[in-house]
This record gives C-alpha cells, structure tokens and sequence, in this order.
C-alpha cells in the first residue's frame, strides 16, 4: 500500500511529536533522577515515548516513512547540540554572571546528544526494524507483543550504548551499570503500561489515514532516505 506520508493528514502532527520528545529528552537528559529508588537519566521521562511514536509510525506508515523521520530528529539533535556548543563558547555580557550554570547544564548537552545520536540510530532503527518484521510475520496481528517486542530490543541497544558514549569516564562503571539496568527496566514497564494508548492511537490513525503498510518488499538499508 502506498505509503507517501504528504498524502497522510496526521503524519506531520506525529513526526513533530517525535522529533520534539527526543530534543527534550536531550536536555533534560544532563540531570540524575531518583525515582522509585532507581537512579535514572532525566530524560527517560519523556524519551519512551519516543519509542511509542517510533512504533506507531511504523505500524501506519511503515518502515520507509518512519526512517524518514529518524533521520530528521537525528539532523534536528545535531542543529541543537551545535547552537548549544557555540552559544556557550561565545563570550558573556559583562552584567550576565550564569556562564558557570550555563556550562554547568547546558556544555554537558552535546555530549549527551552526541551519546543519543549514535544510540538512537542503532536503538530507533532496530526498534523500526523488528516492528515491520514482526508485522510481517504475524499477519498485522498481535500489536501488543510486536510493541514490545520491538522496544525490548531497541531499548537494549539504545541504552547500552547511551550509557556508555554519555557516562564514560563520569561515572564509575558499577554506577554505569546500574543506570542501564535501571533506565532499560523503567523503559519497558513504560511501553507495556502504555499499551492501550498505542492501541488507541494506531486505530485512530488507521482509519483516519486509509492506510495499513505492510513492508513485505522494503529495504531496509537505514542509509536509503530516498
């Protein structure tokens, strides 16, 4: 079926959305949280959800039309990353004393969008990967465990190799270890609990759009943008 997204009214609404939580998640990634005991990465609040429109769009849109907007996010990640290198490179206003805070927070973010660059590569696009394959093999069937299913592996790759490119030489490694056991468990308890809402928004988008891809004949070579 044919899968053109400027056909499709609510392709660009779902992109945007995706594109903007992986930017916020970058940010509000620079910060350490507790929560239910868990040391976790800030941005983990937010950047499942990331992975929840990156199903979806591969389930309604399919594979090409998904790899399209993976590789806009990761283009908008490095625009932001670059103006927050430069801007704090810039010498300060002699009246404006927040260049210690700015570097603080702010000078830790390309580090750690570089870290999501390279883990959201390999971790979006074998989430995508396993999504449509899955599709394939079960016949559009069984959506909550080609959601899951997908997230287990792509969350794994992203966070394994998040950690390692951002918390390097930061934290010791037993405390490495512990943010990824912690980050990946949180990240899938979030995408299982927010099944129905996955439901809901792939059968909304399905009737609305008319479109149910199938990627039966796709390539999925993740550098064919065309």
């Amino acid at each position: 079926m044919n899968d053109s997204s400027h056909q499709f009214r609510y392709y660009s609404l779902v992109s945007s959305i995706f594109v903007a939580v992986f930017l916020v998640s970058n940010i509000v990634g620079t910060k350490v949280v507790s929560i239910f005991g868990m040391n976790l990465p800030g941005g983990v609040i937010v950047f499942p959800i990331s992975y929840i429109f990156g199903d979806v769009l591969t389930e309604v849109y399919g594979y090409r039309a998904s790899r399209r907007i993976i590789w806009t996010a990761l283009g908008c990640g490095v625009f932001m990353s670059a103006t927050l290198l430069v801007v704090e490179l810039l010498p300060s206003a002699p009246f404006w004393p927040n260049q210690e805070a700015y570097s603080s927070i702010l000078g830790f973010v390309p580090r750690i969008t570089a870290a999501s660059i390279v883990a959201f590569f390999c971790g979006e696009f074998s989430n995508s990967y396993v999504m449509a394959k899955m599709k394939v093999w079960f016949d559009g069937k069984k959506l909550w465990a080609r959601t899951i299913g997908s997230t287990i592996v792509g969350e794994g790759v992203d966070t394994v190799v998040f950690a390692a490119v951002a918390f390097a030489g930061v934290f010791t490694l037993p405390q490495i270890i512990s943010l990824v056991l912690a980050n990946y468990l949180f990240k899938v308890v979030y995408e299982v609990l927010a099944t129905p809402i996955t439901y809901a928004v792939v059968g909304f988008l399905k009737q609305a759009e008319g479109v149910d891809v199938y990627d039966r004949n796709t390539d999925f070579n993740p550098f064919k943008i065309k």
